[in-house]
C-alpha cells in the first residue's frame, strides 16, 4: 500500500517546479475552483481520455474526472486529504467530485460546464448530505426527469494509490499501477431512493 503523506513535499509527488508553484498558489478551496473554472472541457475529439494532473496542466483542458484529481492535488499540497466522491446516474452522465472538509463540515469542488453542478460550500454535515445537494440540479434537459440515484459509500482517498497518478502519460482508467477510474466505479454506491440506504453496485459506466 503506498506510504500515507499527510502534507507531501515537491519531490514526493514528481512535480516540476513551475508545476508544484501552481498549484500551491490554490490555498483554498475556492482558489481551486476558479482555476478549474478557467479550463475548457476536454471534448476528447481523439477518443476518451483519463488525464493525470500533469497532462491537465499541460493539455490546459479537463473533463469532471481529471478536474477532480487535479483539485485533489492541490488540496493535498495545503495538507488536505486528496478525496473523490463518485455521482451515479440513470440514463445521464455520472460526475466525480473533490471533498474537503472545514470544522467538520463537507465541501465540494467540481469541474462541470453546469455552474449548480460544480462548487459546495462547507456546510454538510455528511457527504451524503452534499451529494444530496446534487439531486435537485441533476436532470435530463430533454426528459425534465431527475436522474441522480446514488453515491460512492466512501471518498476515494488517492493517498492509497501509486504517487505515479499525479505525473502519470498512461490513462488512469486502465494503467495497471492506478485504474483510478475503474476504482471509482467498483465502490459500493449507496441509492438515494431507498430510504434504507442499502448498498448495491451499479452498472458500469464510464464518468465524465
Amino acid at each position: 500500500m503506498q506510504k500515507i503523506l499527510s502534507l507531501p513535499k515537491q519531490e514526493d509527488l514528481g512535480l516540476t517546479s513551475k508545476e508544484y508553484s501552481l498549484l500551491k498558489k490554490l490555498s483554498t478551496p475556492i482558489k481551486i475552483q476558479d482555476f478549474l473554472d478557467t479550463l475548457p472541457k476536454n471534448m476528447e475529439k481523439k477518443g476518451e481520455t483519463y488525464y493525470s494532473p500533469r497532462m491537465v496542466l499541460q493539455k490546459k483542458k479537463a473533463h469532471c474526472f481529471e478536474g477532480a484529481l487535479l483539485a485533489a492535488l492541490a488540496l493535498w499540497i495545503q495538507g488536505k486529504p486528496p478525496l473523490l466522491l463518485d455521482l451515479k446516474t440513470e440514463g445521464d452522465i455520472d460526475h466525480i467530485i473533490t471533498l474537503y472538509r472545514i470544522n467538520g463540515y463537507w465541501g465540494a469542488i467540481s469541474k462541470h460546464d453546469g455552474t449548480t453542478l460544480r462548487f459546495r460550500d462547507p456546510v454538510y454535515k455528511t457527504a451524503r448530505e452534499l451529494a444530496l445537494s446534487y439531486f435537485h440540479e441533476y436532470f435530463d434537459v430533454k426528459t425534465q426527469k431527475k436522474t441522480l440515484r446514488a453515491y460512492s459509500s466512501k471518498p476515494l482517498d488517492l493517498r492509497t494509490f501509486d504517487i505515479s497518478w499525479i505525473v502519470s502519460e498512461e490513462d488512469l482508467f486502465i494503467s495497471s499501477k492506478n485504474s483510478i477510474g475503474q476504482h471509482t466505479q467498483n465502490f459500493f454506491h449507496l441509492k438515494i431512493k431507498n430510504t434504507c440506504a442499502r448498498q448495491t453496485r451499479w452498472k458500469y459506466s464510464r464518468a465524465k
